[in-house]
């Protein structure tokens, strides 16, 4: 090789960038959003089978806000994890966190179908729901890595009391809804226990607050919008 030939070489070869980071979170923010992201494993409640119970309209309505609910927690769980791992600058905690995201991609999925079996729809504000908990997130990721940590761990358990919520409150005939939230539901346990065992911290209680009240808003407006 010319020293000429190295010196062009060097000259159009340039390493990944900060912007280069926005662009790829711009792209995965407008698939999760669409619907387009990629996922692994398989919808919980397999196909739909003749002999499923057949729900009432107000039931199908009801199970219906559950699951735009719990998309928009995916949503929202999504946009806060792969905030967090832009900022954070401890390289496991940033595999964790990206992991967890990854998983959340399945969930987004199989809450989306279960809304289409229902006739339904995603809530009309998850740009906003994924902007603002993505801010949430890269925000989180200046606490130090045991308070990252302990933003994901609180996060998941009170994911985990929401779709304990739901498990009581879905049409009792509704068993696909119910095996797709109790999968769901044994996911969020895994993620907070990954958190605990990585050195989460507890975090202090106005901030708990904060997030329940975040969380009660919402689930609130998810549910109709």
């Amino acid at each position: 090789m010319t020293l000429t030939h190295s010196l062009e070489s060097t000259r159009w070869r340039r390493r990944a960038g900060p912007l280069d980071a926005v662009l790829s979170e711009i792209g995965q923010a407008l698939q999760v959003l669409d619907g387009t992201v990629a996922h692994d494993r398989a919808y919980p409640a397999g196909p739909a089978k003749a002999d499923d119970p057949v729900l009432s309209d107000d039931e199908a309505r009801h199970a219906a806000g559950l699951m735009r609910v719990n998309h928009v927690g995916e949503i929202c769980a999504q946009a806060l994890y792969r905030g967090q791992a832009l900022g954070c600058r401890d390289g496991s905690v940033r595999t964790v966190l990206l992991q967890a995201a990854a998983e959340e991609t399945d969930h987004l999925a199989w809450c989306r179908r279960r809304l289409d079996e229902l006739k339904s729809r995603p809530s009309l504000l998850n740009p906003l729901w994924y902007v603002g908990a993505f801010g949430l997130g890269l925000a989180a990721s200046r606490a130090g890595v045991p308070y990252n940590l302990g933003f994901m761990a609180e996060t998941e358990r009170q994911v985990e009391e929401h779709l304990n919520g739901h498990l009581d409150t879905l049409p009792v005939q509704d068993d696909r809804s119910r095996q797709v939230v109790t999968q769901m539901r044994d996911d969020e346990i895994g993620h907070r226990t990954t958190a605990e065992n990585h050195g989460a911290a507890p975090l202090p209680a106005p901030i708990r607050g904060a997030m329940r009240v975040m969380s009660r808003i919402m689930t609130t407006t998810a549910y109709r919008i």
